[in-house]
């Protein structure tokens, strides 16, 4: 027997077959905002605004719901229940008048003048006329299907449902709606006196009244909020109309189902309904500017969905205190923007969820958010992949991220990828071959090129490095602020990982220099600070490397300007510009203090300045250094490559 099988559309939220979210690119566009000086809460937030390359952002959902918003306001306008009196009290007037014309009687004449005695506006003629005793049947029938629909406009506004239902009423369902008022008045009144047997009570008006209430609630305060969410939209409504729409629509409600009490229990229920629910919009108001007329209760609906709209705006925008992606309405966001927008909204809380889940954002001691060292791991990585496919495409070379194929064991292994030319590591292999069978069972294959690991090697030569990286505002002002950074990522990412036996050491220097961890280095925020210390870094680069005597000494300098401070034996930083020649003086015998060391100094010159080019090579000359003129975008390149070379000299 065959099976027969049907496929549609996805309806369940997030699709399962979608491809897992793209954690790295968004830890990428996270950690370039931080190096740029964002805090990482800020870098967070900005990060679920603009969204990712494949998730759009919380910008685009509020784009697109202003969009929608604007669209409903420019198609419809909000007097088509005054409209739609306006045409059937003509229509009724104008049988009556037919009526009398074919009567010669002293009557007819007289009701004549009634007629032609009406108020002007609309709302006076159906309150002068409510009392009239027709003489045309066609027009009383008119005249009543004018108050059947005001009824059921008004209805509709408070109750959903209700137009539908009361299209066609007698007296006795008009009773039925009067009392209904009357007795969620009096529950109304129950819950807001705080009576204990208030639950007994709702359920009792369920039971009794339960088919005015279709969307079911399940307690008085569901019935409250569904209640108040309505009648603040009605009241926007007025709020939105001309003084002289609002008086008479407010007068045409009177008339609603030619019974005054329906009217007085409304206006009732709608006091009631604002004392309880305050934090309700009931001042707002919105401007229709179109050509299409919407009834009372449509326009109430449009205001509602404007007031929705609103809502999730606010939510969208994650401006007040203690915002949250769970805030959103997920259902008023599919209501508004469709079933992709709520997926989108789950992709963008699954990448919030999963920085934090993966350990990429941790808490500082203080509360803050802060990158953790994993993701100072994973932004490394990400460089310095950058910086050695730069170099691979300038020199042609496959193996320069590698420790070194020739050289000693470290002790620890890696898993083989592709180009791999170290031993392979045969324990950690069969072991992982072994893990790999007991999970997967016994008909996987015994052995897969993901179990391979090769033992690492390194240089036989251990560097004392220190990067040394100018934070002069210059540097920010000049775009070199962020590539400065990612070259020190990629140097650290590369030691870490490759030369765990080398000591790398990072210094910042502007009017005074500092020794840093990556991750300071990479919040490290850019400010108005005049000074390039040179001399001081040099001076901590040199207790660096004296406390690794054994190591070969290395250090790597990245500035864009000239030595403008040096430090006082005092501790003092002094600052002239044009450069004292003391401060060339004292920065030059710190070089050579270096040179002293055996030290293989590189300087990385950016921008085009003559002061720095004549400086830089005095010093090269001086200390038998090296330099480099890189661009910013090739300064990480320029600076790990000078490393692997220092690392493949003997």
């Amino acid at each position: 027997m065959s099976r027969r099988f049907r496929y549609d559309a996805w309806h369940g939220g997030a699709d399962p077959l979608e491809p897992p979210v793209d954690l790295r690119a968004a830890l990428d566009q996270l950690g370039r905002d931080v190096m740029e000086g964002a805090s990482p809460r800020a870098a967070l937030e900005e990060l679920l605004r603009t969204g990712t390359r494949d998730v759009p952002g919380l910008d685009e959902l509020s784009r697109r719901l202003w969009q929608r918003r604007s669209e409903l306001q420019r198609r419809h306008r909000l007097d088509g229940t005054i409209a739609e009196v306006r045409r059937l009290l003509d229509r009724a007037l104008e049988q009556e008048r037919l009526a009398l014309a074919a009567d010669t009687g002293e009557d007819a004449r007289f009701r004549e003048l009634q007629l032609d005695a009406l108020p002007p506006d609309v709302a006076g003629q159906v309150a002068e006329l409510a009392t009239y005793d027709w003489r045309s049947p066609e027009a009383r029938e008119t005249f009543e299907e004018i108050q059947q629909m005001l009824g059921s406009e008004v209805l509709e506004q408070r109750f959903q449902g209700m137009k539908q239902a009361m299209q066609q009423v007698g007296p006795e369902d008009v009773e039925r709606v009067r009392e209904m008022l009357d007795d969620l008045s009096a529950l109304l009144a129950a819950h807001a006196r705080g009576d204990s047997d208030v639950p007994q009570k709702f359920e009792q008006f369920m039971a009794r009244h339960g088919e005015f209430f279709p969307e079911n609630p399940r307690n008085v305060d569901e019935l409250i909020d569904a209640l108040a969410a309505r009648s603040a939209a009605a009241q926007r409504l007025l709020n939105s109309m001309s003084a002289q729409q609002r008086d008479e629509l407010l007068a045409l409600s009177q008339q609603a189902f030619g019974d005054l009490r329906i009217a007085q229990a409304l206006q009732r229920l709608d006091r009631q309904l604002q004392q309880l629910r305050p934090g309700e919009d009931w001042t707002g108001r919105a401007r229709f500017r179109g050509d299409q007329p919407m009834g009372l209760a449509e326009a109430t609906a449009a205001m509602a969905e404007l007031g929705e709209m609103d809502r999730l705006a606010e939510q969208l925008g994650q401006s007040y205190p203690g915002a949250s992606l769970a805030d959103i309405d997920l259902e008023a966001l599919e209501r508004q923007l469709g079933p992709q927008a709520v997926v989108d909204a789950q992709r963008l809380s699954e990448i919030e969820r999963q920085l934090r889940r993966q350990g990429m954002l941790q808490r500082a001691p203080d509360g803050s958010l802060r990158l953790s060292p994993r993701a100072m791991r994973r932004l490394g990585e990400t460089a310095l992949r950058s910086v050695i496919s730069q170099l691979r495409s300038r020199r042609g070379e496959r193996d320069t991220d590698r420790a070194g194929a020739a050289g000693e064991l470290t002790g620890t292994t890696r898993p083989w990828s592709y180009g791999d030319s170290e031993p392979w590591d045969a324990s950690r292999t069969v072991r992982n071959a072994v893990l790999r069978r007991a999970a997967e069972g016994a008909d996987s294959p015994l052995l897969d090129i993901s179990d391979l690991e090769v033992a690492e090697t390194e240089q036989r030569s251990r560097a004392a490095v220190v990067l040394c990286v100018d934070t002069s505002w210059s540097m920010v002002q000049d775009g070199r602020w962020v590539p400065m950074k990612r070259t020190a990522l990629a140097l650290h990412h590369l030691v870490a990982t490759r030369f765990r036996s080398d000591a790398l050491q990072l210094v910042t220097f502007g009017r005074y220099a500092s020794t840093v961890d990556i991750g300071e280095l990479a919040a490290l925020e850019g400010v108005w600070e005049q000074g390039t210390n040179l001399h001081h870094a040099l001076l901590l680069a040199g207790r660096h490397l004296r406390r690794h005597p054994d190591a070969k000494p290395v250090v790597l300098v990245v500035t864009d300007g000239e030595p403008t401070a040096h430090l006082e034996p005092d501790g003092e930083a002094v600052f002239q510009y044009p450069p004292d020649p003391h401060t060339l003086a004292v920065t030059l015998s710190e070089v050579d203090a270096l040179t002293r060391l055996g030290t293989t100094l590189s300087v990385f010159m950016l921008g085009e300045d003559p002061s720095l080019a004549a400086f830089v090579d005095l010093l090269a000359r001086r200390g038998g250094g090296r330099v480099l003129a890189p661009s910013a975008d090739g300064l990480g390149a320029a600076v790990v490559g000078d490393y692997l070379r220092t690392k493949r000299r003997r």
